[in-house]
């Protein structure tokens, strides 16, 4: 039996319309891993259709954090401005913000990665595997699986979505691809964090009340 609920849950897993997930079920016989296998290879091949449109509209918005602690600024794209009023467009693009305050990544894909940083990292990475007795036959695939987890933890596409830790932002983007018919691609964003760079005093508050004290003293012994 298709129930409801397992449409509405085929639809939020693949961004599929809801006809198409209600049909497909029905032809699948109820079936709802073929369903969800199938919708999904269909999505990849109508996200893939899309991805070379240009993406020439869209909005800039904000996201404040913390009581000011922390500040955003993400630009977002798509195709035409009427979409770009879209309340799903919206909505992602506030996600986004919040997901980089969250998450603090430092590129949006690894394409962008300059390859000096990829060189050192993986020079880190091997040491690291060296000193730790790591067998010599063994250490290029183990440096490997560490820059898949450095990607995921500093590339914003490649990250843990902070509202569902079963999808990547990139998943999300792809459903609103699906779901609003027009490509969609994060172009930039900057993240402030309150203090962040600046080189803090450190001082014991003791130790400070002594030195006042001592300077007091001082100045009564000169007089």
């Amino acid at each position: 039996m298709i129930t409801t609920e397992m449409v509405k849950q085929l639809r939020e897993t693949t961004g599929a319309g809801i006809m198409e997930c209600k049909n497909t079920l029905s032809r699948l016989g109820g079936d709802f891993e073929k369903a969800k296998t199938e919708l999904k290879e269909k999505s990849e091949m109508k996200i893939e259709t899309k991805a070379g449109r240009i993406t020439s509209e869209g909005i800039v918005d904000s996201y404040i954090h913390g009581n000011g602690r922390i500040g955003v600024l993400v630009e977002v794209n798509i195709e035409t401005d009427f979409a770009a009023m879209n309340t799903e467009f919206k909505s992602l693009v506030k996600d986004l913000g919040m997901q980089i305050a969250a998450s603090n990544p430092q590129y949006i894909r690894r394409e962008e990665i300059p390859s000096m940083v990829i060189d050192t990292v993986r020079e880190d990475f091997r040491n690291q595997a060296v000193l730790t007795g790591k067998p010599e036959k063994l250490i290029d695939k183990i440096i490997e699986g560490q820059l898949e987890k450095y990607y995921k933890q500093i590339c914003l596409m490649e990250q843990t979505f902070i509202k569902d830790n079963e999808k990547t932002v990139q998943d999300i983007v792809n459903e609103k691809i699906m779901l609003i018919g027009e490509n969609i691609t994060v172009r930039r964003f900057v993240r402030y964090e309150m203090g962040e760079g600046l080189v803090k005093k450190d001082e014991n508050f003791s130790q400070e009340v002594l030195k006042q004290i001592g300077n007091k003293v001082n100045c009564l012994l000169t007089e």
